[in-house]
């Protein structure tokens, strides 16, 4: 119970509806953390702030029990050196001994259960998820071309390392303070109150230490910054590797990955023998000063004893004192290092963690609400940045329930006029309205829910099969999941299946990106998905590109039931499969150069019908 209360304290994962932790776990804030280091740390830290209080009260009592060691011996030997016999020990001193007892077998382990309590309990899982699972909830919320600006690994790396690397900073830094105040300041006080020259080597080292930090902390702090950075980069490489092997292997180009990686793992080693230089460069540093301070401490401690400056029991506690600074300080100054390789972690999560949204929703953006499923663009310009736009001040009209067919060379914006209709990206100029709604003002997951589309390159998820056609509608039963299977000729094969771990038919899982069925198993999983979606407008790019001609003909009833009502807007190469469409739209140099039927298009004998001609009813380059 006293285990599960501290557990208990916070809820990592705390969202919105969700019955609040103890003292934390608030929903993720809607910003994201801010970009300075210290702004970063207190947007987690606060969130967690009365566990964090209660750490550094333990700490303080750890400390102070500690500190209270070599006074307990000191006044122990000066005891026993003024008592002469054992008899009269015990009986002038039993109620000293007493208290010694007590605060080894009773105070300090209590002070040292509720530091444990706190930290392994409270600090360390908790509040370690709950900085990852922000993290991960604003960085999945990025706009798309964030996540193709950098490797999926290293975004991955940044993410989950992060957490942990804060957490011990923290930790490790409110331990660290209690321990140099309060020691210290006990060891100064106590040995200045038998003879102010006892604290001066105490005094001395102090400075040392400190300038000793002062020049070593800043240099392990940037090394240890480079050393997150390589090791990131190196998983990231690794990543990309992995999820391309294909690729790999039909090129046989092994020997040129292991060149890839092999240079960012001799970076990494790079980085990480410079960190390890200043490690033990400061080891060797703090180990000769120690030395300093317990030599001279305890022949100052012996001269002014041999003076008759102060008895015994003074030396008995001064030698040990100066012993345990000498351990403390090392302790200390591992914790200071490991304080600074942690921060450089952090700095370098914060390079992805604590950025602005690419792609927010605008203040006050409402949801969108789809009536009839009107789609109109005016005069469309975008470009990617490029002065060479690709679609030019584009106009189009899609009429309510109107299916019309995309048709023109690559290059001339097709799949880019989808990718701003899902807000991908925006345009330089011009709107693009749902229902009179500019698609601008709106909030993206409400207009991405109300189209179904099914892509060319589709990717699955590396769940069970059900998992990735209840994608579509996360609420659909099981019988609504086989209906969409079979309507998209799916079942027959879904059924058949088993993955490495035995699982079978809807149980098995995909592989990463769906690698363990083929590209027609893919798409037919794909469709499924978006016929369970049953959304009012549907997008098919390349929809059945990667079926045989007897699967898409049997798909294609399907796919006429599902378009039924809805508007759609189909891409496709191989024109014949768009040929029916109620209207064919053909783009040439980002505008639209000719619209109508298919029949009426090739009565016109222009760009369609040049490009038809060339196809045969068969098959363009892409």
């Amino acid at each position: 119970m006293l285990f599960r209360f501290f557990e208990g304290l916070v809820d990592p994962t705390a969202a919105p509806g969700r019955p609040a932790a103890r003292i934390a776990g608030v929903p993720v804030p809607e910003r994201p953390p801010p970009r300075t280091l210290a702004g970063f740390y207190w947007y987690f830290l606060r969130q967690a702030r009365v566990l964090f209080a209660a750490l550094f009260v333990a700490g303080g009592l750890v400390a102070l029990m500690d500190a209270l060691v070599p006074v307990a011996i000191g006044r122990l030997v000066a005891m026993v050196s003024s008592a002469g016999e054992p008899a009269r020990l015990w009986a002038e001193s039993w109620h000293v001994l007493a208290g010694l007892a007590l605060l080894f077998l009773v105070l300090r382990p209590a002070a040292l259960l509720l530091q444990n309590l706190v930290t392994q309990q409270g600090i360390n899982a908790n509040v370690t998820s709950l900085i990852r699972w922000q993290s991960h909830w604003h960085v999945v919320r990025q706009g798309w071309g964030f996540f193709q600006d950098d490797f999926a690994g290293r975004i991955a790396t940044r993410v989950t390392q992060t957490g942990p690397a804060l957490r011990e900073s923290l930790v490790q830094a409110v331990n660290a303070v209690w321990y140099i105040v309060v020691y210290g300041s006990i060891a100064v006080g106590l040995l200045a109150a038998a003879d102010w020259r006892l604290a001066l080597p105490i005094l001395v080292w102090f400075v040392a230490y400190a300038t000793l930090l002062r020049f070593l902390v800043p240099r392990m702090r940037d090394r240890a910054r480079a050393a997150s950075e390589a090791r990131s980069l190196l998983t990231g490489r690794i990543v990309d590797s992995y999820t391309n092997i294909l690729t790999v292997k039909l090129f046989a180009r092994a020997r040129d990955e292991d060149a890839h990686v092999r240079e960012s793992l001799d970076m990494l080693t790079e980085a990480f023998r410079r960190q390890m230089r200043q490690v033990t460069w400061n080891g060797f540093l703090l180990s000769s000063l120690n030395a300093l301070l317990l030599v001279g401490t305890a022949g100052l401690a012996l001269f002014l004893w041999s003076r008759g400056a102060f008895g015994v029991g003074t030396v008995a506690t001064a030698i040990p004192m100066a012993w345990q600074i000498a351990n403390i300080s090392g302790w200390v100054s591992f914790n200071v290092t490991a304080i600074f390789e942690n921060i450089g972690v952090v700095q370098e999560g914060m390079a992805t963690i604590a950025r602005e949204p690419t792609a927010p929703d605008p203040p006050g953006a409402r949801p969108l609400r789809v009536t009839h499923g009107a789609i109109r663009f005016e005069g469309v310009r975008f470009g990617y940045g490029r002065e060479a736009g690709v679609l030019k001040g584009l106009d189009l009209a899609i009429a309510p329930g109107e299916r019309i067919g995309l048709v023109g060379r690559s290059g001339a914006g097709k799949s880019t006029l989808v990718n701003l209709l899902l807000r991908f990206h925006a345009p330089e100029s011009g709107r693009i309205l749902i229902d009179g709604q500019d698609i601008a003002g709106v909030t993206q997951e409400s207009l991405r829910g109300a189209i179904g589309m099914v892509t060319q390159d589709t990717s699955l998820l590396h769940r069970s099969i059900r998992d990735n056609i209840r994608y579509g509608r996360p609420g659909a039963t099981e019988a609504e999941i086989e209906a969409a299977a079979r309507r998209a000729h799916a079942e027959e094969f879904i059924l058949g299946l088993e993955d490495w771990r035995g699982r079978q038919g809807y149980d098995a899982h995909a592989g990463e990106r769906g690698v363990r069925l083929s590209g027609g198993q893919r798409q037919r999983v794909a469709i499924a998905r978006v016929l369970l979606k049953d959304a009012p407008i549907l997008v098919l790019d390349e929809a059945t590109s990667a079926l045989d001609s007897e699967v898409e003909a049997a798909i294609q009833e399907q796919l006429d039931a599902l378009m039924a009502g809805k508007t759609v807007i189909a891409i496709a190469h191989r024109l014949s499969t768009i040929a029916r469409m109620d209207r064919l739209v053909v783009l040439e140099g980002g505008r639209v150069a000719e619209t109508g039927t298919h029949e009426a298009l090739l009565r016109r004998d222009g760009v369609y019908a040049a490009l038809w001609r060339r196809q045969s009813g068969a098959f363009i380059e892409a």
